[in-house]
């Protein structure tokens, strides 16, 4: 059993303040379903209380770490210091609409010596089922004191594939029905749910078999990835690269069934 670190107890307590304050507001959504104004300028406010929470939590234990925020945006801190990167809400939809599955992603982004930058620690947080998904490089990945491994599943066949679907303004729907319309009939299913950050941690934790998205942010998946990667999987972009983050393009899974998405999904967008 691997115990928290002192960084790791820090993030995991913000989120838990932050997260008994969404469960409250989540209970307040579902009246608020049946109201003419609706609940999209109280989600809103759930939003960025939650975000405020996670700040003041965060920047009290650690005052000289920078934020990549969500609603609040970047904030400098000394740059040869980590920073957080903070989704406070993913799954605002899903939320909005009074849908039990939302969670809290919080991740440590570390300066490297040549420049670049390393997530080195991520936690995400479901606060409905009060799972603790959390991840440090090189000590593996974590639900609650059970170490997760990614599924063993070797044959597509078997594969419970999670996606995010392009929506009103976000996306390019030629892009996701090609890769779809590839990954779809190879495959046991295709779940679709709404929160990239828990969609990674349920691959981590062999729930899922694979993931594959794009058009995320950095706040959407830095916390997951770790996770995927501490869990024994592989996330890289669509053409197997590293480049997920510049890119905008997610592809997770074992070893195994990630070649294979890897080579439907390339030769789908060829």
């Amino acid at each position: 059993m691997a115990a928290h670190s002192g960084l790791l107890t820090i993030m995991d307590r913000a989120a838990r303040k932050a997260g008994a304050k969404l469960r409250r507001d989540f209970n307040e959504v579902q009246q608020l379903q049946v109201s003419r104004k609706g609940p999209a300028d109280f989600v809103t406010k759930a939003d960025e209380a939650a975000e405020r929470t996670l700040f003041e939590e965060l920047s009290k234990a650690r005052p000289d770490w920078g934020f990549l925020m969500e609603e609040g945006g970047e904030i400098a801190g000394d740059p040869n210091k980590p920073r957080f990167i903070v989704d406070p809400l993913d799954g605002t939809s899903n939320f909005l609409h009074g849908l039990p599955h939302f969670s809290i992603s919080i991740a440590v982004e570390e300066p490297q010596t040549n420049g670049k930058r390393e997530i080195t620690t991520g936690l995400v947080y479901q606060p409905l089922t009060d799972e603790s998904f959390w991840a440090e490089k090189g000590r593996g990945a974590w639900l609650h004191d059970k170490r997760l491994r990614v599924s063993a599943r070797r044959d597509m066949s078997e594969a419970l594939i999670a996606t995010g679907i392009p929506f009103l303004g976000h996306g390019d729907f030629a892009e996701w029905s090609r890769i779809f319309g590839a990954v779809a009939p190879e495959v046991a299913g295709i779940r679709r749910f709404g929160a990239a950050s828990l969609d990674l941690a349920w691959v981590a934790a062999g729930r899922f078999d694979g993931f594959w998205e794009s058009n995320l942010k950095d706040w959407d998946v830095a916390a997951g990835m770790l996770l995927v990667r501490e869990a024994g999987g592989f996330v890289t972009d669509f053409r197997g690269g590293d480049k997920c983050l510049e890119r905008s393009e997610f592809l997770a899974a074992n070893d195994a069934l990630h070649s294979r998405l890897h080579k439907l999904v390339a030769q789908s967008l060829r």
